[in-house]
């Protein structure tokens, strides 16, 4: 597989959110600015991460496809399909079928017969509740049960492009718990860092969910946080591998807790901690997550040795270079 370089034409879809756009910003420290850069600006802030962002052209990803068909569009040597609805509250079935599952086939046809080196964003979410594993080399992809329509329509692509014979010379990267600097437009899907710093801006105080399982205390149950940083480094890497092919589990590979994410941060705005544990709403008791953790042998079997950055070190480059001076991926002070 080709490296990426100054040369190499490439595609970035979802282009400006969080982790699209710190692809971008990835890629122009490396030199590449060839970049086409699609998403769905709507009427979000997220424009404002493209803003420092160096790449050729931009397209409404609604008018991507057409012009793929048209020839309004040279061939791309890397397509990095980042681009989804990744709200999991979304109920309309039928809008993510059409965004997240048809819009993938038709990306993924295109490239495979231009030659294209295809990375596309699967989702943890695939998994569901883990009790069927969370196995990236499982090749039992049915046995998965997602408990969200968003997921679904990510497991629907998984399956198609396995039944079809070209999942091993693609890559799904499922990513697990990603943050870090560009996700102010995602709102209530933001991470625990951008939402609790904002809590603790407020109120100096940081309020987290009781646990309602014995073997865990509150602010003990545990995910897979990824920082953004190393997110890309990983999908790059991925994309110009060899060898790599199929789906592939993107996280630090280590539980934390909640309660050491919540230190970390309030050690990064040079605050005291003050936790306070709330109820869960009933809602969301059933379907909540008390452990997350990425299995990364096959990444790292793929070759990729990089050191990932320790959580304090990530959540302190994250507020203070990010959150507390409002930059984004880019700007100078914050690049």
């Amino acid at each position: 597989m080709d490296r990426i370089n100054e040369s190499s034409r490439i595609l970035v879809t979802g282009a400006s959110g969080l982790i699209g756009s710190a692809l971008i910003w990835a890629l122009n420290q490396r030199g590449c600015t060839n970049i086409i850069a699609s998403d769905v600006l709507d009427t979000t802030e997220k424009w404002r991460n493209l803003v420092p962002l160096q790449f050729d052209d931009y397209v409404e990803a609604d008018q991507l496809l057409e012009r793929f068909v048209s020839g309004g569009l040279e061939n791309f040597d890397f397509i990095f399909h980042l681009g989804a609805c990744s709200a999991t509250t979304e109920k309309d079935a039928s809008y993510l079928i059409r965004n997240n599952y048809q819009y993938t086939q038709a990306l993924c046809r295109w490239a495979i017969t231009q030659g294209s080196r295809f990375v596309y964003a699967s989702s943890a979410a695939t998994y569901g509740d883990g009790e069927q594993g969370m196995s990236d080399t499982d090749s039992n992809l049915h046995k998965l049960r997602p408990l969200n329509m968003y997921g679904y329509s990510k497991h629907l692509f998984d399956q198609f492009a396995q039944r079809h014979g070209v999942l091993d010379s693609i890559v799904g990267v499922k990513y697990f718990n990603v943050y870090g600097p560009n996700e102010a437009h995602k709102d209530d899907m933001r991470s625990v860092v951008a939402k609790a710093f904002e809590q603790i801006s407020a109120t100096g105080t940081l309020s987290l969910f009781k646990s309602y399982k014995p073997e865990y205390p509150d602010g003990g149950q545990q995910r897979d946080f990824l920082y953004v940083k190393d997110a890309v480094a990983m999908t790059i890497h991925l994309a110009e591998s060899e060898t790599a092919g199929g789906l592939f589990n993107l996280g630090s590979g280590e539980a934390r807790s909640w309660l050491d994410l919540a230190h970390a941060i309030f050690a990064a705005m040079e605050r005291e901690p003050d936790i306070k544990f709330i109820e869960m709403p009933d809602q969301l008791r059933e379907k909540y997550q008390y452990f997350t953790k990425a299995d990364i042998s096959k990444l790292k079997q793929s070759g990729y040795n990089e050191p990932l950055t320790p959580l304090n070190e990530a959540v302190a480059d994250y507020v203070k270079n990010y959150l507390i001076p409002d930059h984004r991926l880019g700007d100078e002070t914050g690049a």
